[in-house]
């Protein structure tokens, strides 16, 4: 059975949801996309290709209130749609749009639910030493990422070398356009089971900011890589050089007596391609560095020697 959907999402996991869904024979009658903030947006750039309803909002509430903004309400409802699909959304939808449809509305969200529900699952999950991730599709409700699930799929690896990036984009997002392919065929085909989430192995973190990125050197140095690479490409995780913040990306751990305190500085790799800093039972190595407000450059260019301490 053909669906009327509306689509909620951006980037290029948002366009290529899409595009496989409207190629499967399912009319999408909007697509809401937050407004541009530089390069154009892949799924926006989907929409106007296609000619479907295309709407850029930063919001549905109004700010301080939370009370849904009538006119967008409004116009939403007019698009008259059977299902809301939310393949990559930083949009809080109001109930009254989320509970509208028929069929209700269906999220993508990149772990195995319940654990790591919330904003920043990736990087949470390298954080946390995970070994293995996974995709799931669920069914909006009240809470952050506590619907019923509808499509689950697991046994993706996290590497020891894995960060967001990498996670994301060469395991995760291939295997969420198809969860999200498989959910809404399930419920067009009304063999869609949703399945309430247990409690058990439930979590939620909140956001990476500036205040989780932090690195504490007196942490086992297992527990450093894994930040870096959590905190890899965004925020950084982060250190202090004397005045300066230096954030640092692309980090490699190697166990070992690392022969000096934990941040010392030990000097470039035999290739020269990464910096290596002592922690405690080892040393990591860091493929580019931030120092202060300056642009993201590669360890050779840093300018940090043998010496330095980072705190």
């Amino acid at each position: 059975m053909s669906l009327r959907i509306a689509v909620f999402g951006q980037a290029p996991f948002g366009r290529d949801v899409t595009a496989r869904i409207a190629d499967a024979g399912h009319e999408i009658v909007a697509v809401h996309v937050p407004p541009s903030k530089g390069r154009p947006d892949p799924l926006a750039e989907l929409a106007e290709e296609r000619a479907w309803p295309l709407f850029r909002y930063k919001a549905y509430r109004r700010k301080g209130t939370g009370e849904p903004i009538t006119e967008r309400v409004d116009e939403y409802l007019a698009t008259g749609a059977d299902l809301n699909l939310m393949p990559f959304t930083t949009a809080i939808l109001p109930p009254v749009i989320v509970d509208a449809p028929r069929l209700g509305s269906l999220c993508f969200h990149p772990s195995l639910l319940p654990a790591y529900r919330g904003g920043n699952a990736l990087a949470w999950q390298i954080i946390m030493g995970e070994t293995e991730s996974g995709v799931s599709v669920f069914q909006v409700d009240a809470g952050v990422d506590t619907g019923p699930l509808v499509v689950q799929k697991g046994g993706v690896p996290i590497a020891p070398t894995d960060n967001t990036v990498s996670l994301y984009y060469d395991k995760l997002y291939p295997l969420g356009v198809e969860a999200m392919v498989e959910a809404v065929e399930a419920v067009a085909a009304g063999t869609a089971k949703p399945t309430p989430q247990t409690e058990e192995g439930a979590s939620f973190q909140g956001l990476v900011d500036d205040d989780v990125a932090r690195i504490d050197w007196s942490k086992p140095g297992v527990e450093i890589d894994r930040l870096v690479r959590g905190c890899d490409p965004a925020p950084g995780a982060r250190a202090t050089l004397g005045g300066d913040e230096v954030r640092l990306f692309g980090a490699r751990f190697e166990a070992g007596d690392p022969g000096a305190e934990a941040g010392s500085v030990l000097g470039l790799d035999s290739d020269g391609e990464r910096l290596r800093i002592a922690v405690a039972g080892g040393v990591i190595g860091v493929q580019k560095l931030r120092v202060g407000d300056g642009p993201k450059q590669k360890a050779a260019e840093c300018g940090l020697g043998d010496g330095a301490k980072l705190a």
